[in-house]
């Protein structure tokens, strides 16, 4: 009976046969780690060479303007009014523009959202100002008791402070070139802490903050 033991000469022979397929699995993998990280390179060159050439500036917005209309709190905690507000929205840049596909104000009183309003959509060109006139209405909005007699105080002074909140998505646009849809964040806090109700006679201008 043969013997089924591979002789040595078969076995050096396997081996001098799998150890090219091993080399070139290697250098396969080698070329292509290689080859993904100059890609890699070359984008974060391309990135910065854009941001470089672009110098894309914050975007600044601003309330101008705002009063408190047909203000009716009453004895059980139920708010109703009107907020008019005008908010100034600067694009300072020289190469970027900007479309607001959406836009979501609100305004808070003490950490409660007491007003909602949609404004139109609006593309804004490079070095523009563009004007939002917001007007956020409160219908039987329900508010706790402490909350409730705090404000009570405010308006017997003839002063409120809120916080006003945009929720907005925009896109970029450089050349022909438009980014996604990214969440664009401002707040404006505390607005009306000098203004008297019904009247923006004593308003200040107030800077908001921006989160993209």
């Amino acid at each position: 009976m043969a013997d089924p033991t591979i002789s040595q000469p078969a076995q050096a022979a396997a081996q001098q046969r799998v150890h090219p397929r091993g080399h070139l699995l290697q250098r396969l993998v080698r070329y292509t780690a290689l080859v993904l990280l100059a890609l890699l390179i070359l984008v974060a060159i391309s990135v910065l060479i854009a941001w470089l050439v672009i110098r894309p500036k914050r975007l600044v917005f601003t309330v101008e303007d705002g009063s408190v209309h047909s203000f009716n709190l009453t004895h059980d905690q139920y708010l109703s009014a009107t907020f008019d507000f005008s908010i100034i929205s600067y694009n300072p840049n020289r190469r970027v523009s900007f479309y607001y596909d959406s836009i979501e104000v609100w305004a808070s009183y003490d950490d409660h959202d007491i007003a909602f309003s949609v404004v139109n959509s609006f593309f804004q060109p490079r070095r523009n100002w563009t004007r939002l006139d917001v007007k956020l209405a409160a219908q039987n909005v329900s508010l706790s008791r402490s909350t409730s007699r705090e404000l009570r105080l405010d308006k017997s002074g003839g002063q409120v402070e809120l916080t006003i909140l945009l929720d907005t998505r925009v896109r970029f646009k450089v050349g022909s070139w438009k980014s996604r849809d990214r969440i664009l964040r401002i707040w404006c806090s505390p607005v009306f802490d000098l203004v008297h109700l019904s009247s923006s006679n004593n308003f200040h201008m107030k800077y908001c903050d921006v989160e993209l």
